[in-house]
């Protein structure tokens, strides 16, 4: 996929996606909303975004048809995805926070934090440093620990540490962002994190 394709943001209803259609359009990206399996199966390259409760993310996914999409489209067709937040745990085969099968489209689990430091609140909320673990398209031409916002309360473990993009600490070092292959992942949000959140979906939409 290269420069001037459109950008697919999937709404499955769960999360405002107005910042994120604004992000990209200020980066000179086209943006599509799809809301059907038929406009996923269309897409050139996918956002994934979403707030809330895992079971409840995957009952959206699952009655729109957009998980079969999705498996199709990224496994065997190799379209590219970035997944934000709730997405990037949709992806794992399972959450603690729920009973649900994940999408499975990562080895990997999501696990609640539990933190022994009575400083540190849950959910983690707020701007952390990000330290980039291996060379990605997504992290071009930014410094090794760019900040970003998060919001969140579980987090995913890789079975497989070569998919681990980033890492950040939060009374425990855990997996910020994942890439494998044409699959990327965000624990944070990019659309929240001012310039080096724009520069992630700039790259996103330029050199993925």
């Amino acid at each position: 996929m290269a420069r001037g394709d459109t950008v697919t943001i999937i709404d499955y209803g769960m999360g405002n996606i107005g910042s994120l259609e604004n992000m990209v359009e200020r980066v000179g990206g086209k943006v599509a909303v799809a809301r059907t399996k038929e406009e996923v199966m269309g897409a050139a390259k996918l956002i994934l975004p979403g707030v809330g409760a895992f079971d409840n993310g995957m009952k959206r996914l699952d009655e729109l048809g957009i998980s079969d999409a999705l498996a199709r489209k990224v496994t065997f067709e190799g379209t590219p995805m970035l997944a934000i937040c709730l997405g990037m745990q949709l992806l794992t085969k399972g959450s603690e926070e729920g009973s649900l099968p994940g999408l499975g489209l990562i080895d990997a689990k999501t696990v609640m934090f539990r933190l022994s430091d009575p400083a540190l609140r849950v959910p983690h909320m707020g701007w952390n440093e990000v330290l980039v673990k291996k060379e990605s398209p997504l992290f071009s031409e930014m410094p090794p620990e760019p900040s970003f916002y998060f919001v969140h309360s579980y987090y995913v473990v890789c079975e497989n540490a070569s998919d681990v993009l980033t890492t950040t600490k939060y009374g425990v070092d855990f997996v910020s962002s994942i890439q494998r292959g044409n699959i990327f992942a965000t624990q944070f949000h990019p659309e929240k994190s001012h310039k080096f959140g724009k520069r992630l979906v700039q790259n996103f939409v330029e050199r993925v």
